[in-house]
């Protein structure tokens, strides 16, 4: 049986996850970090494969932990025969197949739901299920260029500039466990599950926020700001005796509060720094003015300056220090797992927190195929079944 994790809220849902690469993962991972009994299902390796390589590096053990694994041939009529039945018992599937790929298996949602109409099927793609670009590959830096990210990234004039992290995959991974947690309690009223469809395009859009909004309502083309904040300023990096720090000041109170703890009060009544509108018009000169200040002392004491006289500000970590620092460490965001072959490996939590009932790091990513038999046998194969399974390759 399912590891029994009575605690977790999400430990009586059964996902079937069909994803590669990442934003599918990252939907998966939402869903078994709190208790969903995932099995994740892989092609059997094929002759001379191994362990290894990218499957014990950091980022797949990252990205799917707290899961089974289920070799299956879905390319053969009895891996298909197996694979429907675990249709039959499950709540959710999770899949990032082109649509072409998985109409020709019989995998769609089409397909399967008269097998289980409480089924919630979920599709990550890079553009769609439909439309023009339905059937074009999908990669984070495509979305990220299609979607507006590179053209407000980086210094003025630049040129177009990718973010340090594959947005577009994450969010769209997240967007889509959060449509799935939705159909799910639509469920709980209608007693029917529904197709969630989430892209790696319009996740990376919907990430733009205001930015969007400042050309859907005011018609206006955001340009690149660098490290500055494109609306409220002055926020941005400062250079200091020993390196950079952050400064955010939005709003006249903030700005006026930044001044006060520079020394220097008469910047806020400056003609040019009086509104937000001025700051902006002047926003090089007023960066100048305050880094002529920050200049004079070291990083730390700005932050412990800036803070208590309200005026948010941070150092600018490389990701040693961000795990090093004591907040992160008491937020507990790097967990401990155990892993069979790597042994005690630190791997990154969940971003929210629930009072009663936290997510938990419960078991490492698997081997590939380190579940089939327990799988099978609650499907009612017996081991004969299972041995004969495995001497044709179909599992």
């Amino acid at each position: 049986m399912p590891p029994s994790t009575p605690k977790l809220p999400l430990s009586r849902f059964k996902v079937l996850d069909l994803t590669r690469v990442r934003a599918g993962p990252t939907a998966v991972r939402q869903l078994a970090d709190w208790g969903a009994d995932v099995i994740k299902i892989e092609a059997p390796p094929g002759p001379g494969e191994g362990l290894g390589g990218p499957r014990q590096g950091p980022d797949f053990q990252n990205l799917h932990r707290n899961k089974r694994s289920l070799t299956l041939d879905l390319k053969s009529a009895e891996g298909i025969e197996i694979f429907r039945k675990l249709v039959r018992g499950a709540d959710v599937l999770v899949e990032n197949y082109r649509p072409d790929v998985k109409t020709r298996l019989g995998i769609d949602y089409a397909a399967l739901k008269p097998l289980n109409p409480r089924l919630v099927y979920a599709s990550i793609s890079g553009f769609g299920q439909s439309g023009p670009y339905r059937d074009r590959p999908g990669f984070d830096q495509i979305a990220q260029g299609m979607g507006g990210l590179m053209s407000i990234t980086g210094l003025p004039g630049q040129g177009p500039v990718r973010v340090g992290i594959p947005v577009a995959d994450l969010s769209a991974g997240i967007f889509c466990a959060m449509g799935i947690m939705v159909a799910l309690l639509e469920r709980e009223v209608s007693g029917e599950g529904q197709w969630v469809e989430s892209s790696l395009l319009a996740a990376q859009i919907a990430m733009l926020d205001f930015q969007a909004a400042r050309w859907l309502i005011g018609h206006e083309v955001p340009p690149q700001a660098g490290n500055d904040h494109p609306t409220s300023i002055p926020t941005g990096v400062f250079r200091t005796r020993d390196g950079h720090i952050n400064i955010a000041s939005a709003g006249d109170d903030i700005f006026g509060r930044l001044c006060r703890a520079l020394d220097v009060p008469a910047l806020a009544d400056h003609p040019n720094y009086r509104t937000g509108r001025l700051r902006s018009e002047h926003r090089n000169a007023l960066n100048a003015a305050i880094e002529a200040v920050t200049e004079q002392r070291e990083s730390a004491e700005w932050i412990d300056r800036f803070n208590k006289a309200g005026v948010p500000a941070g150092p600018i970590y490389a990701i040693d220090q961000v795990f090093a620092d004591p907040q992160v460490r008491h937020l507990g965001i790097a967990q401990p797992v155990e892993h069979a072959t790597l042994g005690r490996l630190d791997l990154v939590g969940q971003a929210v927190t629930l009072s009663r009932t936290p997510s938990r790091l419960r078991t490492a990513s698997p081997d590939p195929g380190e579940h089939t038999d327990a799988v099978l046998r609650e499907l009612g194969y017996a081991d004969s079944d299972i041995a004969g399974l495995r001497e044709r390759q179909i599992v």
